[in-house]
C-alpha cells in the first residue's frame, strides 16, 4: 500500500500488509482507494464452492442417509456464503423444532438431549431453503461487476 513503508525504510520485517473485504466498494474513500493495490472481486460460489461451504457449515451436523449436498448445492444457487450459513442452520433446527412442537416448556425442559438430536433430513433443508432466501440480487451482481471493470486489479 502506498505511502505506507515510507517510515519503516527497506527493512523486510517492518512491512506492513493491509487487507480489507467490502459489501459496499463504490462507498470507498477515492484516496483509500487509491492506496489500495489490489481491488478483487470474491464472485458468489459456485457449485463446487457452495458443496464445500455445506460440508462446513454442516461437520458437526447429523445427517439422514438421504441428504444429497449436491442437490442442495443445485437448490441454492445465487446465495452467499452467510445465506448458505442461515441454511444450514436453520436445517439443523427443524428435527428440534419439530420434537417440541406442541410441548408446554416445563415438558421442553425435561426432554433428554438425546431425544433432541434428530439427524437432519433432506426435508429440513427443502423447508430451510423456502424460510431462507439469497441476500444478493442480479442488480447487485450486476453492480459488483460494473464497479470491478471500472476500478478492479483483476
Amino acid at each position: 500500500m502506498d505511502g505506507v513503508g515510507g517510515a519503516c525504510g527497506q527493512d523486510a520485517t517492518k512491512m506492513v500488509m493491509v487487507l480489507a473485504a467490502t459489501n459496499f466498494p463504490w462507498d470507498i474513500d477515492e484516496a483509500l482507494k487509491r492506496r489500495l493495490e489490489k481491488r478483487i472481486y470474491i464472485p458468489l460460489p459456485c457449485k463446487t464452492g457452495r458443496v464445500e461451504l455445506l460440508k462446513i457449515n454442516l461437520k458437526e451436523v447429523e445427517l439422514s442417509p438421504d441428504v444429497n449436498l449436491e442437490e442442495i448445492a443445485d437448490l441454492i444457487v445465487g446465495y452467499s456464503g452467510a445465506d448458505i450459513t442461515n441454511v444450514c442452520r436453520d436445517a439443523a433446527m427443524m428435527s428440534m423444532r419439530r420434537k417440541i412442537e406442541g410441548l408446554r416448556p416445563d415438558q421442553i425442559k425435561n426432554m433428554r438431549k438425546e431425544e433432541l438430536n434428530l439427524p437432519t433430513t433432506m426435508e429440513d433443508f427443502r423447508l430451510a431453503i423456502k424460510k431462507v432466501s439469497k441476500s444478493v440480487s442480479n442488480d447487485d451482481l450486476k453492480k459488483y461487476e460494473e464497479w470491478m471493470a471500472e476500478f478492479g486489479s483483476i
